[in-house]
């Protein structure tokens, strides 16, 4: 039988699913109860009947090519689709969801990730949230490590961002404009005021999120990173850099967007400065999102609705 008239089938999908998301081959075979060369002969079969090399195979394991990146948005959507079908006409239940996110340190991608699992409808699902460095977000979607990825840019970093994403095949795509904002301990006697100035905060320590080896400025996650500090501390994570906003009345930059459930002891102070944050997700620019992203980005469009923003998503 020639080459065209042999039909992928489903199996194949879920196999080349699962060895994306894993980087092995191995790895899918353990994870789907098969053995290793029935996996490996599935998907050299895939890639005979696609007629293109899908996966770049290496002694680490496999990472996707650029037609294996394209071809594998198809195969989620198709496979997708195919499950919806057959919860609609044969009554199986919802099937185990997935979904990978990589964000910058904001409060409102927690917040919909929160929604986002309680409304979920699956018995079954494997979900991850990682707040990280700039740089390992765009690695994470990259490498489809995560689906989505959730960060900001201005005029001083969209140039260096916007080229980095696109050598990585990536696409920025807006969500909405900010004003940027001080996030301080509530009993801080900043906390009183309508807004503050950068001269409030001369004598303030300032925190910013550690960007490890790739600490350039055009990475931070805070606006005004060129600007020197007197009291400068870094930190690795949400929880750290809000108990040290409590013990030494440090502050932060973001984007004025606060949970009163998950941070009910800080408070958000607009900062008067000539400056937008513009926040945004990230994907691959030849892969359509899953259902599940949809659904996560709808709860965020939901969190950050009714905070002083233009949203532009």
């Amino acid at each position: 039988m020639s080459r065209g008239l042999r039909s992928i089938t489903l199996l194949q999908l879920h196999y080349f699913i699962e060895v994306a998301a894993e980087g092995s081959i191995t790895a899918a075979a353990d994870l789907l109860y098969v053995s290793q060369p029935t996996m490996s002969a599935a998907m050299k079969d895939l890639e005979t009947r696609v007629g293109r090399a899908l996966l770049f195979r290496s002694a680490r394991g496999v990472t996707l090519t650029v037609d294996g990146a394209e071809f594998l948005g198809y195969a989620r959507q198709v496979v997708e689709q195919a499950e919806l079908l057959e919860q609609h006409y044969l009554g199986r239940p919802p099937s185990r969801r997935l979904l990978g996110v990589s964000a910058q340190h904001y409060s409102f991608v927690v917040d919909a990730f929160v929604r986002m699992v309680k409304a979920s409808d699956a018995a079954e699902y494997e979900f991850s949230l990682r707040e990280t460095r700039t740089w390992d977000i765009i690695e994470d979607v990259r490498t489809l490590r995560s689906e989505l990825g959730i960060l900001y840019r201005n005029d001083f970093n969209q140039k260096v961002i916007d080229k980095l994403l696109r050598d990585s095949g990536l696409v920025f795509h807006p969500l909405f404009l900010a004003t940027p904002h001080i996030f301080i301990s509530r009993k801080n006697p900043l906390a009183a005021r309508d807004r503050v100035t950068l001269d409030d905060l001369a004598e303030v320590p300032r925190l910013t999120f550690d960007q490890g080896a790739n600490n350039s400025f055009y990475f931070a996650e805070e606006i005004l990173s060129t600007l020197s500090s007197k009291q400068e501390i870094r930190v690795s994570d949400r929880a750290t850099i809000f108990n040290l906003m409590i013990g030494l009345d440090g502050y932060t930059i973001s984007t004025g967007i606060i949970s009163d459930d998950l941070d009910p002891e800080i408070v958000a102070i607009p900062l008067d400065v000539d400056e937008r944050i513009e926040i945004g997700w990230i994907d691959h620019s030849g892969i359509p999102l899953t259902e599940q992203a949809r659904r996560y980005l709808e709860e965020v469009r939901a969190v950050v609705t009714g905070f002083e923003l233009e949203l532009i998503g």
